[in-house]
């Protein structure tokens, strides 16, 4: 009876995933079509009419996504644990620490960048946060990292992922890869050709035949009794399910009771958790901007090819004319003879087009004062730096959204280091060794929060940007010096405040030599 209510279990979760992956046959083709034009290969669902054709591609949104991409490289999100508490000041120091080198270990800064990149071209990004128990020497780690947006599906009835039934993770693994990690289950994993038809993208056709839908599902259930929700894993493969966390953890795998992942929405879409990017708000005006491009070449192939009308009457020979290492032609009537040349396009046209190119860029926010351009005599590199500071007010609002999402991430990744490892972690990234009592402190308070049921209300995660723009840089370290000649601040206050790279090594270097 207990193999039999497995297998139904199995089948219950397989129909959810498909039910959840047919809803997202449009959203799967809606994020290829983005990827598509943004590298330029709009053209593509274009019946060629003239195989001779030009299909001119001018990259603006190619263009103006990455350079919104590189105002956001200068958003790099950082966590600093604060207190409010004198008595936790420590503790949120030394999970400072603990945070730092967990996003040092996992590269976060290499997934940042994965996840802009799906944001702006796809319009959401998602990240998910778990917990390595091989990690740091196989103490554990916590992390934080992007997921693909094609290779996740959240429930399409819910606009919060956390009020969904499942959220499904799914790739493709040979059988030797199931032979290696699941022994006693690879020779009887199933053929699942019920999604070959599903995963074809049009570019690659990989053969199915050798690999089988590795399917990674959480479950959120809410316990009436104890008020509170528990999140659970399955792991599915052939229509089987390999591993359950309910086994080991039947009290949930994370106490936090919260499904491990956060969805950053660029352009918000109304009843859901997904959003649009700068491809599906530009895609129309790229598209027209190259159609007219189109044109003007056309108009410039035949320009360059005037064509001579001869008629039957002008006893000219059609090929004589054709020779035109000939200084002399014979014939009876010239009026027969006539140059026709096409007729130039209207010079509005072209203006047109560049306005259109321009609109794009400005509504987009990638202008010319972000990319560092002027036209209007300003050579100043203070003035210059203002005016991008300025200009990139939509690279500061998707900065805002992702710095939004990783502080959620971080709290949840806080939650996840308490759980399995927080009171080793803070001891070893206790970064003053010549202070024991201080890393004693340190094991001491983790240690408290460990064995509390929520963390102190004390302790908050905030969010700053790793790397200050120049502009903001000069003014915040100008602020500080001003602040440190008048005596307000001691020159110690004012070195902890200023932006610089080297900082730590400074500070270290003085208190050596004291």
């Amino acid at each position: 009876m207990k193999n039999k209510a497995y297998i139904s279990e199995a089948d219950r979760l397989y129909a959810l995933f498909r039910e959840f992956y047919e809803a997202y046959a449009g959203e799967r083709a809606r994020l290829e079509r983005c990827e598509t034009i943004y590298r330029g290969d709009h053209w593509f669902d274009v019946p060629v009419t003239d195989p001779n054709e030009p299909r001119p591609v001018t990259p603006v949104i190619h263009s103006a996504i990455e350079n919104v991409r590189a105002d956001l490289d200068e958003y790099v999100p950082e966590a600093v644990i604060t207190a409010d508490s004198n008595s936790y000041t420590e503790l949120a120091e030394t999970l400072t620490r603990v945070i730092r080198e967990n996003h040092l270990n996992c590269a976060y800064d290499e997934e940042y960048r994965a996840l802009t990149h799906d944001l702006l071209v796809g319009g959401y990004g998602v990240q998910e946060i778990g917990y390595d128990p091989s990690a740091e020497g196989g103490m554990g780690s916590a992390y934080i990292r992007h997921i693909d947006a094609g290779s996740i599906l959240f429930d399409p009835l819910v606009s919060d992922i956390q009020d969904g039934r499942a959220i499904f993770k799914f790739a493709r693994r040979t059988r030797e890869w199931f032979g290696e990690h699941y022994p006693d289950a690879a020779s009887e994993l199933s053929d699942d050709g019920l999604f070959m038809d599903l995963d074809r993208d049009g570019l690659l056709t990989p053969r199915y035949d050798r690999s089988v839908m590795l399917v990674e599902g959480w479950l959120r259930e809410y316990d009436a009794k104890s008020g509170k929700y528990r999140v659970h894993m399955v792991k599915m493969a052939g229509g089987k399910i390999l591993e359950d966390s309910r086994k080991a953890f039947p009290e949930g795998i994370y106490r936090h009771g919260k499904y491990p992942f956060v969805v950053t929405a660029l352009f918000p879409r109304r009843g859901s958790c997904l959003g649009y990017g700068f491809v599906d708000m530009y895609e129309t005006s790229q598209r027209y901007s190259d159609k007219l491009d189109q044109m003007v070449m056309k108009n410039a192939l035949l320009s360059s090819h005037n064509k001579l009308l001869v008629t039957g009457a002008s006893g000219f020979d059609i090929d004589d004319l054709r020779d035109w290492s000939k200084e002399v032609h014979k014939g009876d009537n010239l009026s027969g003879v006539t140059w026709f040349q096409t007729a130039p396009l209207p010079g509005y046209l072209i203006q047109y087009i560049a306005d259109m190119r321009d609109s794009i860029k400005e509504e987009s926010g990638a202008n010319e004062w972000s990319r560092g351009m002027t036209n209007y005599g300003v050579t100043s590199g203070t003035a210059i730096s203002a005016l991008q500071e300025k200009s990139s007010k939509r690279a500061r609002m998707a900065a805002k959204s992702l710095h939004s999402a990783f502080r959620r991430a971080v709290e949840q990744e806080l939650e996840l280091e308490r759980q399995f490892a927080l009171g080793l972690r803070c001891i070893k990234t206790y970064i003053d060794r010549s202070d024991p009592e201080g890393a004693a402190r340190a094991e001491t308070s983790a240690r408290q929060v460990m064995n509390m049921e929520d963390m102190p209300i004390s302790i908050r995660v905030t969010v700053k940007v790793q790397k200050e723009t120049g502009f903001s840089a000069i003014a915040h370290n100008d602020t500080v010096f001003r602040l440190v000649e008048t005596g307000m601040i001691t020159p110690e206050v004012g070195l902890e405040m200023i932006v610089f790279e080297g900082k730590e090594q400074a500070k270290s270097l003085m208190k050596d030599r004291r």
